[in-house]
């Protein structure tokens, strides 16, 4: 069996690098930024006040006799002489001739006179022009942009802005035993729920899901599933995936022509994994049990769409907490147990049956117990990886 490292590593090799697209800024939140932009005009594009005070020329001593006003969006049009000021709020630009902002603090208005308590130094309360980025200045990429981005993106004067494809995943969930949310199951029956949430963690990562109808256990029917699934750029399936007598998710594989690039890996939950290529599209069939599909689509679903979309892609960030239970000793599979943070300690919850979804709901991390690991007593030190894309 391939260890998690390998496994992921063999996945990311199969992930195409998607294509790019132009999207309105409106439109950009979430998305990946292709290529490098750059900023049409600086910021701000002129010496602006900081403050809401008086624009002046520091050199100047005593009162000064107030020729106007200056607001954000309505400059001065005149130039501030010896023993002139201007009254002056936030964001307006500095008129011709002042250095400085006396704000109104620390200053005594008596008609159209403006008395210093204090003199301000040259370059007080003044922004200076392109003092946040100047014209030309260079956004890199690959990165998602989020909102801080966004505005900065905004601020630059960029309307449109290059943005890799999303890639579309089509998610076949397979088993007789399978019906949608709210039909009526029958006495052998159960809801059909990895699919959904496969479906969100592609979406919170940045792919597009395509849930496709339940394909039962029959060739045929799991032939015309992935028939659905053409033009996607990832295909997951759903169960199956072993070699039971009713586990026909491979054999259909094979049989649409899929090259096997491996089934089986060192982990638990998951073990059942499997991952190949259908032409130029990667396959991951995912186990059927929902929390083992659920773990193996944040160690390896996860890491292939940011790797589709020009992202560095790599394992999930592992971090370090302070264990919060006792730990048997664990076997050759690495083992990913549903927990909860509380700080910097890691609280794994006492049932890790692989059919819970209500533990995994309540998991914000997953512990990790190393293939082969010893006993760990509370305390230890333990590694662990987010579970919130």
């Amino acid at each position: 069996m391939l260890t998690v490292a390998e496994a992921l590593g063999r996945v990311l090799a199969m992930v195409p690098r998607m294509g790019e697209e132009e999207v309105p800024l409106a439109e950009a939140a979430g998305r990946v930024l292709a290529r490098p932009v750059r900023a049409q005009r600086s910021q701000p594009p002129f010496a602006a006040s900081a403050m809401d005070g008086y624009a002046l020329r520091a050199a100047d001593a005593g009162p000064r006799r107030v020729i106007g006003t200056a607001a954000a969006g309505r400059g001065f049009a005149g130039r501030v002489g010896p023993g002139e000021a201007v009254r002056i709020f936030t964001g307006a630009p500095l008129p011709e001739g002042a250095d400085s902002i006396l704000i109104q603090e620390e200053a005594e208005r008596a008609g159209d006179m403006v008395l210093p308590r204090a003199a301000p130094a040259p370059g007080a309360h003044v922004r200076p022009a392109g003092c946040d980025f100047r014209a030309g200045q260079e956004v890199a990429a690959p990165r998602r942009i989020g909102a801080h981005l966004l505005a900065l993106l905004a601020a630059m004067n960029l309307p449109r802005l290059p943005v890799a494809r999303r890639p579309v995943v089509a998610i076949i969930p397979t088993g007789d035993e399978l019906v949608w949310p709210g039909e009526s199951p029958g006495p052998d029956q159960i809801v059909t729920s990895n699919n959904f949430g496969i479906a969100a963690i592609v979406a919170a990562q940045g792919g597009i899901p395509r849930l496709l109808p339940i394909a039962r256990d029959d060739p045929a029917a799991l032939g015309a599933a992935l028939g659905l699934a053409e033009g996607a750029d990832m295909i997951v399936t759903l169960g199956g995936a072993s070699v039971g007598a009713h586990d026909l998710v491979q054999d259909a594989l094979r049989a649409a022509g899929m090259e096997l690039s491996f089934w089986k890996i060192a982990m638990r939950p998951g073990k059942p994994l499997l991952a190949g290529r259908l032409g130029q599209v990667p396959v991951l069939g995912l186990p059927g049990n929902p929390v083992s599909a659920l773990v193996c689509a944040h160690l390896f679903l996860r890491p292939a769409i940011d790797a589709a979309l020009g992202l560095p892609a790599g394992p999930l960030p592992r971090r370090r907490g302070i264990l919060d239970a006792d730990l048997g000793p664990n076997g050759p599979r690495e083992h990913y147990l549903r927990a909860r943070r509380e700080g910097d300690r890691i609280i794994p919850f006492p049932d890790q049956d692989s059919s819970l979804l209500s533990v995994l709901s309540a998991a914000d991390v997953l512990a990790i117990h190393p293939a082969g690991g010893a006993a760990m007593s509370r305390g230890s030190c333990i590694e662990y990886i987010e579970l919130a894309p």
